[in-house]
């Protein structure tokens, strides 16, 4: 219900007298308190059956344990690589943690560099798509002038749902967003890693950890916050992690001490839970996306879908003549025409 708010910020600027048409247009996607406090419970009950032995395989909610067992606690030091995959551009980075720069303390130093991913390849081959990685992997090196001849540690941050048996291997479950690349679901994601440095040849990489986007936000924060215990994503996607305790963990042995759960929470209502709240417009966008019925939650909210939410909420009201005169333009008719980008600049 983000994109109501954005809508009617939208109107403001179009019209200074909003009509009582077009307010209660909006009103009736308007979530209240108590609507609110349903969702907040029905969330809930589905986390526990994600982390359930019994319902955990039909859950939407996936609550996959990450063997990630602690947070920083200012003793950590090193020096490391790490990739970012998440859509469609990735980065390469170096981070530097030195002693006595952890919690409170000021934090880690870190180089980046962006490199983009077409289309093609979110949508071709997996082992195209790793070759590309590790080939950007490379070129970093150079340009940062980093030994190539010496060993480094590397971690993964991969941004897609994955069954994770220990830290440095992690099963592809699905794709989501915008990349379905060909051959890798219910494969070792980091092993395919591997494979594609080895192809590119000339680096002595170990592949030491592959965590999801939300883990590594939790531990990046962790260094300026000790009682930091959830890592939160709203971007292209969402996602959130937790710190749980390992009693309540059934899919991992053991009751004593805390793991970290990625919830994989953009899957919320995969299952129906969300159907009574799912608009005429989420079902659009649902129909029309690369993987109709599934990340259903995460379609109702996340930078990748909120414009063309927008987009389809101003259409539907231009043609009931709420909005133009009435009038809809090609532009308006255009499936992703407006972006997030374009609604972000319309509130600033």
């Amino acid at each position: 219900m983000l994109a109501v708010h954005l809508i009617s910020f939208f109107f403001s600027k179009l019209q200074e007298d909003p009509t009582k048409k077009v307010d209660r247009f909006l009103h009736a996607m308007r979530l209240h308190d108590d609507q609110l406090i349903d969702i907040s419970a029905r969330f809930q009950a589905e986390m526990k059956k994600g982390l359930s032995a019994e319902s955990s395989a039909a859950a939407a909610v996936k609550m996959l344990p990450t063997h990630v067992r602690s947070t920083p606690d200012g003793s950590e030091k090193g020096q490391f690589l790490a990739l970012d995959l998440g859509g469609s551009k990735f980065k390469v980075l170096q981070v530097k943690v030195r002693e006595g720069m952890g919690v409170r303390k000021g934090g880690v130093e870190m180089e980046e560099k962006i490199y983009p991913i077409s289309k093609e390849l979110l949508n071709g081959r997996a082992p195209e798509l790793f070759d590309h990685v590790s080939e950007s992997l490379k070129d970093f090196l150079r340009v940062k002038n980093i030994s190539l001849e010496k060993k480094h540690p590397l971690a993964f941050t991969f941004s897609f749902p994955c069954e994770q048996t220990r830290l440095d291997k992690g099963l592809l479950l699905s794709w989501s967003k915008n990349c379905r690349a060909r051959g890798l679901q219910g494969k070792d994601v980091v092993q395919a890693l591997r494979e594609a440095i080895d192809r590119t040849g000339g680096m002595d990489i170990e592949v030491l950890a592959m965590v999801n986007d939300t883990v590594a936000t939790m531990m990046t924060c962790g260094f300026d916050d000790q009682y930091c215990d959830v890592g939160l994503i709203i971007g292209t996607g969402t996602n959130a992690c937790y710190m749980e305790e390992l009693r309540h963990v059934d899919l991992v042995e053991g009751d004593e001490g805390r793991m970290c759960v990625n919830t994989e929470w953009g899957g919320f209502g995969d299952n129906g839970a969300l159907n009574d709240y799912i608009t005429e417009f989420d079902q659009d966008v649902d129909a029309t996306s690369i993987n109709p019925g599934k990340q259903i939650f995460e379609k109702m909210v996340s930078g990748m879908y909120l414009g063309e939410l927008v987009r389809l909420v101003v259409l539907k009201m231009t043609k009931l003549g709420q909005l133009f005169d009435g009038l809809v333009s090609d532009a308006l008719m255009t499936k992703g025409k407006i972006t997030t980008a374009h609604v972000a600049a319309m509130e600033e």
